[in-house]
């Protein structure tokens, strides 16, 4: 099936297949750039999201998209902190803190124990000559 959609960036019609709603040329330039500013950062840990915006010439919202992505880490000590998407507390990249990230996965598993046990205690007993039984199929 073709989705023939236009690009959310340059407005070009394009074949949409999966991921942002950009075309190949957009994304191409879009990578071009994530690699410009990530080698900025590697030359430059204490850089601020502002500075490295100014100067790698993108804007500051996809620096910290790229960050929450946890495709663009920085060294700790560096000029850039996010804050927790749980409790505020500043982190390098992604969108949670370890503690937060450990509450969540410790909460998720705790669901899925609570689930299979109540599905356990929720099953019918069944007796062992169920599988002897004649069973008649009718229209």
């Amino acid at each position: 099936m073709n989705n023939i959609v236009n690009c959310r960036k340059c407005g070009r019609i394009f074949n949409y297949v999966v991921g942002p709603r950009i075309c190949p040329a957009c994304r191409e330039e879009n990578e071009n750039t994530f690699q410009r500013v990530k080698k900025y950062v590697e030359e430059h840990p204490e850089v601020t999201i502002v500075s490295l915006a100014e100067e790698c010439e993108v804007e500051p919202q996809q620096i910290q998209q790229w960050l929450r992505e946890e495709r663009l880490e920085l060294k700790s000590g560096s000029g850039i902190a996010l804050p927790c998407e749980s409790c505020g507390a500043p982190i390098t990249s992604g969108r949670y803190c370890e503690k937060c990230k450990h509450e969540l996965a410790k909460g998720f598993g705790d669901a899925i124990r609570n689930k299979q046990q109540a599905e356990k205690k929720e099953a019918p007993l069944k007796s062992k000559d169920d599988g002897s039984r004649m069973r008649f199929l009718c229209d």
